[in-house]
């Protein structure tokens, strides 16, 4: 299972950087029509989407290697059992948080088909298309902080770093 759950995260975060290929492409291509006199129609938007995608695929990756910005400033006073009781409070804050989020992305998406929303820029796009990267980074997400919250509860967690300038676990 942490094999298939570590290729998980992997994947999201390859094909985040995928989309960041795709923003650049897109910048490239809008500075190119500019230069030679050629309309490309939504190469902002696709870019935009590009951008959205690559930020929402990444987070779980980044919160499985322990680069998420956390705020440890009563955290980390504490130790044994008053650390772990407030880590497993935290995570369970963040499992209900990113179950929501996951949830509301897909009835977003799934909302956004049914009413044939399309983007109000040149391209016309289906709304719905570019809001499947949010489906899908906030549901790795939520998986993510719920292996969080597995690891913690059976102690097998590893610590985050206890100071701004320690560097993260490999």
């Amino acid at each position: 299972m942490r094999r298939l759950l570590d290729a998980l995260y992997l994947s999201a975060a390859w094909l985040a950087a995928l989309f960041m290929i795709g923003v650049l492409l897109m910048v490239l291509l809008s500075i190119a029509s500019r230069l030679f006199h050629f309309y490309v129609p939504g190469t902002d938007a696709y870019a935009g989407y590009a951008m959205a995608g690559a930020g929402f695929l990444a987070l779980a990756h980044t919160l499985k290697r322990n680069e998420h910005i956390r705020v440890t400033l009563i955290i980390g006073k504490l130790q044994g059992r008053a650390r772990r009781v407030l880590e497993l409070w935290s995570l369970s804050i963040a499992v209900l948080l990113s179950g929501l989020f996951a949830f509301y992305a897909a009835r977003l998406a799934w909302q956004s088909h049914l009413f044939n929303d399309i983007s109000t820029s040149s391209d016309a796009t289906p709304l719905w298309i570019p809001q499947i990267t949010m489906v899908i980074g906030t549901t790795v997400l939520f998986i993510a902080f719920l292996d969080e919250w597995v690891l913690e509860w059976r102690g097998q967690r590893r610590p985050a770093p206890s100071q701004a300038g320690d560097p993260p676990h490999e």
